[in-house]
């Protein structure tokens, strides 16, 4: 079916008029008139196509059109050809949680300029297409919840742009290619018929991301594991056949292995189906529409939300996508702290975010919002910025940058072993400095008053100079002050908060002391049952080292090959020796500690003050 000439003639004359695109704009309405929808659209030919049409973004000058999403709208049948494939500028398509069915559309290669395709939860079958090359721009590939067939194609490599690719519940079968793809950070790859292995090129993704296949199973363990994390990681199973394995036959252990295997699927079909029951009960009493489909969605919600309530974004964001581009985002589960579940989510424009869901809030909306403006205030090189927050009755969630190359906790403690990449002296005295510069200009904020209250290590990361950058600041208000105290991680917890139960800036300093004992030491202040070399109370240990005056034991051994050193590492433990200082009132401010660590290693501290014009005192 195509449209008539009196309209093509109708719209080129509108165009003249108003620079609309019209050949664009001709092209949707061809694919709305030829695939059959139950939701309405706004799609007059009489209105503006890029001012006024739902789903529709075009480009600065409105030349051409550039974005279309029509996510759960109801369409069904296949996408018809020769509609949208004549969108030659368009950069983000989304289709998602539709009824299309047929084939992966072949004209889809006109689309060059594509850097988001999302065709996820719809019919679509068939073999996916043999040759990606079209698609060079592409950052975002998301064909989850289908039913594609075959083989994954080994041309996806040459989407050497690609950050996310998600091809999972679907039909796909065959080995895993060898794809290098040097920018991908989202994988899922789970639920399918593969076999074989997961090539070394993906190894670095979690053995989640390819469950539900018929891989090798020593494939999906992590590479090159440390033999003292071997058996936490590999479980109890695992534990089993090594201890026996001298007295058993191969016969018996491969049972164990089968038996044990057997056992634990059983037991996550059996979590999945309650989770999934549950959560379905609760779907159907508040009526959440799931665009006609039974399928369950490709990740957990980061949430639900109320109707009136919005994602409020702070001035000079430059982020673009609403509250249901944040809940269908490809999210990953980054940790669990104190506060609350961080998930990293990348929306359809590629844009990565990371996403905290608050819990145990005890404060009401316009405190919270209070408290959100506060940290929305602060732009600094040194704290992660807060870009947006959202606030309902049910659901708190706050939106800051992602830093891909993970926090100092993973940095330091992660991979220890022969394979390791040691983190070496600068860039721990960076992070020291950066983190020390971000929390002494935090404390300047609300007259002075405000505290951050949760420093770690996890919450600390690298910015682009690799300084460090404090995250999750300002959160320990809002939350419900019987659980607070307790939850805090005990390693960084000044001593006065036992009996006081209140945060003060005297308490970040006392946990930033941690933190550089941290860095020093190679130790995690928080103790890990099993761990071996770890320490019950980091800052005790430290203090009957250099009391025994073995201070050259305090240091990792990490440490040790890099030369000429010795001396900055012992200012760097007097520094962090008079931060952890028992009593509140002899430990120093944090712009005093920022100068001490600047004249440990002067850095760029010629060419920039130590603390911002306006900042806090260098008086205690």
């Amino acid at each position: 079916m195509s449209s008539s000439p009196l309209l093509l003639l109708f719209l080129s004359v509108l165009s003249l008029i108003s620079c609309e695109p019209v050949e664009d704009k001709f092209a949707l309405l061809d694919f709305l008139a030829q695939a059959p929808h139950s939701r309405d659209l706004n799609w007059d030919p009489a209105t503006p196509v890029c001012n006024q049409w739902t789903g529709v973004t075009c480009s600065d000058d409105q030349s051409r059109i550039v974005a279309v999403r029509l996510p759960a709208l109801g369409f069904n049948g296949q996408i018809p050809p020769n509609t949208l494939s004549r969108l030659t500028a368009l950069q983000i398509l989304s289709l998602r949680a539709n009824g299309f069915t047929g084939p992966f559309p072949p004209d889809f290669a006109n689309l060059t300029n594509l850097t988001g395709l999302h065709l996820q939860l719809n019919s679509l079958s068939g073999p996916l297409p043999t040759n990606f090359l079209a698609w060079k721009n592409l950052t975002v590939l998301d064909l989850s919840f289908n039913n594609f067939t075959g083989e994954i194609p080994a041309s996806i490599s040459n989407l050497t742009q690609l950050v996310a690719l998600n091809l999972s519940n679907n039909s796909l079968s065959g080995e895993i290619p060898d794809l290098q793809l040097p920018n991908l950070q989202f994988l899922n790859f789970s639920n399918n018929e593969l076999n074989g292995t997961v090539p070394k090129s993906l190894s670095r993704f979690p053995k989640s991301d390819f469950a539900g296949n018929n891989l090798t199973p020593d494939s999906l363990l992590p590479p090159a594991l440390p033999p003292s994390l071997a058996p936490s990681i590999e479980g109890p199973v695992a534990q089993t056949v090594k201890k026996s394995k001298h007295k058993l036959g191969q016969s018996t252990i491969l049972g164990i292995i089968i038996g044990g295997s057997v056992l634990v699927f059983a037991i996550i079909a059996l979590v999945i189906v309650l989770i999934w029951g549950r959560r379905d009960n609760v779907d159907s009493e508040k009526n959440i529409s799931k665009g006609g489909r039974s399928r369950s969605p490709e990740k957990p919600p980061l949430g639900r939300h109320e109707e009136g309530n919005k994602i409020v974004f702070f001035e000079g964001c430059t982020l673009a996508f609403d509250l249901e581009d944040l809940l269908r985002a490809s999210a990953e589960v980054l940790g669990k702290g104190t506060f609350g579940t961080t998930y990293r989510a990348v929306l359809e424009d590629a844009t990565t975010v990371v996403v905290k869901r608050l819990k145990d809030v005890g404060a009401g909306r316009k405190d919270f919002e209070q408290q959100m403006e506060t940290i929305g205030r602060i732009k600094h090189e040194n704290v992660a910025e807060l870009r947006a927050y959202y606030y309902s009755k049910d659901e708190k969630l706050i939106v800051h940058d992602y830093f891909s190359g993970g926090s100092v906790s993973s940095l330091l403690h992660g991979k220890r072993g022969e394979d390791r990449v040691p983190l070496d002296w600068e860039t721990r005295i960076k992070i020291a400095l950066g983190a020390a510069r971000g929390l002494a200009r935090i404390h300047t904020e609300h007259n002075g008053k405000l505290v951050h209250g949760n420093i770690k290590s996890s919450n600390i990361f690298l910015n682009p100079a690799r300084f460090g950058c404090i995250a999750d600041m300002g959160l320990a208000p809002l939350m419900n002050p019987i659980v607070v105290p307790v939850t805090r991680s005990p390693g960084y917890r000044a001593p006065e908060l036992v009996d006081t139960r209140k945060a003060t800036q005297a308490c970040d300093v006392y946990s930033f002391g941690v933190l550089l004992l941290e860095l020093l030491t190679g130790k995690s202040p928080v103790q890990v049952p099993g761990g071996g070399d770890e320490v019950g109370h980091l800052v005790r240990w430290v203090n009957s080292v250099v009391r025994e005056e073995w201070t050259a034991e305090v240091f990792d051994i990490e440490l040790m090959r890099y030369p000429n050193i010795e001396e900055e590492m012992v200012e760097m433990l007097q520094i962090a020796m008079t931060c952890v200082a028992r009593m509140p009132e002899q430990r120093p401010k944090m712009a005093n500690v920022a100068k001490m660590i600047e004249d440990v290693r002067r850095f760029d501290s010629e060419t920039r003050p130590s603390v911002e014009e306006g900042g806090p005192s260098a008086s205690n």
